[in-house]
């Protein structure tokens, strides 16, 4: 096989590996849904089995955490970064239980859009015409999935957890992306053990998380928490290191696509014709916005 070809197959291997994390990471709300507890709980379980995955897959394939060699600002980006993301998962799942899987993943979504928003203060990055009109097109967008949900006088509170998941999405990439030196298995697993240590201070402040005594309730925690968290979350990291950035970009959209359709599948999610024209509207802004801004720099895939 010519030099070609080898590097073809090697990046469809790994452009498989990036879609089936993505494919899990998307029915992350499906699982969650067979699990009868509160959405702190749910969080709390699933960052500390993901987190203790992660750590043995780090320690096992030879890494080590020396935090005396990183970078103290980057060290406390990522912690930074880890709390937001605890945090943005606690108001999604919360989201998840009074709106449902669909809206709720769309909204968690607009989360990279904030981000593309902000990069010019941030990273001094042009905010062009092109990314100015795509996240009109997502607001038009994300109105038009909750319009009938306001109108009915449908859970705010719901509408509000799903924005504030996407802000707090918006501050984890943002600190991430801050913290240069670590990448990675190691970044995902200080990542995802900061998480789990801010879900748990908040869950302990409440009174605990909550105990079932049901075995298929843990077993559907395990598999969120192994599978999904854990295993999806290797295959993330491993993967994206040998794609072009355009390329995980534009595929990062299947979540939440593959998390609307599952929740119309599988739980039966009822989407009206106008919530379905505004879910493409949000996925099709967000999906232009990064294509376009990658075809202006090419040096960055």
């Amino acid at each position: 096989m010519t030099p070609e070809g080898k590097n073809l197959c090697r990046s469809g291997k790994y452009t498989l590996l990036y879609i089936l994390s993505l494919l899990l990471f998307g029915s992350n709300g499906i699982i969650a849904s067979y699990i009868d507890m509160d959405s702190c709980s749910i969080v709390f379980y699933r960052t500390m089995i993901g987190s203790i995955f992660l750590i043995g897959a780090f320690l096992t394939s030879g890494g080590r955490f020396r935090f005396f060699e990183i970078d103290r600002r980057h060290l406390l980006y990522i912690i930074g970064s880890g709390g937001a993301m605890g945090t943005s998962w606690m108001l999604l799942y919360e989201a998840y239980q009074r709106i449902g899987v669909g809206l709720a993943s769309l909204l968690y979504y607009t989360g990279p859009v904030i981000v593309m928003v902000l990069s010019p203060m941030l990273f001094l990055e042009k905010l062009t015409v092109r990314k100015l009109l795509c996240f009109v097109v997502v607001i038009i967008g994300m109105v038009m999935t909750n319009l009938r949900q306001l109108q009915s006088g449908g859970d705010a509170f719901g509408l509000f957890c799903g924005l504030g998941s996407a802000v707090m999405y918006a501050f984890m990439v943002i600190l991430n992306k801050k913290a240069e030196s670590v990448t990675g298995m190691k970044n995902a697993a200080i990542q995802l053990t900061m998480s789990f240590l801010t879900v748990a201070f908040f869950v302990c402040f409440r009174g605990g998380p909550a105990l079932s005594h049901k075995g298929e309730q843990w077993l559907w925690m395990l598999l969120l928490g192994l599978l999904n968290t854990g295993a999806g979350c290797c295959l993330y990291f491993s993967s994206i290191r040998h794609l072009p950035v355009q390329s995980i970009s534009v595929l990062g959209y299947l979540e939440p696509l593959s998390a609307l359709i599952l929740s119309v599948a599988l739980l039966h999610e009822h989407f009206s014709l106008l919530q379905g024209i505004g879910a493409v509207l949000i996925l099709g802004g967000a999906v232009l916005m990064s294509s376009g801004d990658f075809q202006r720099h090419p040096e960055r895939q």
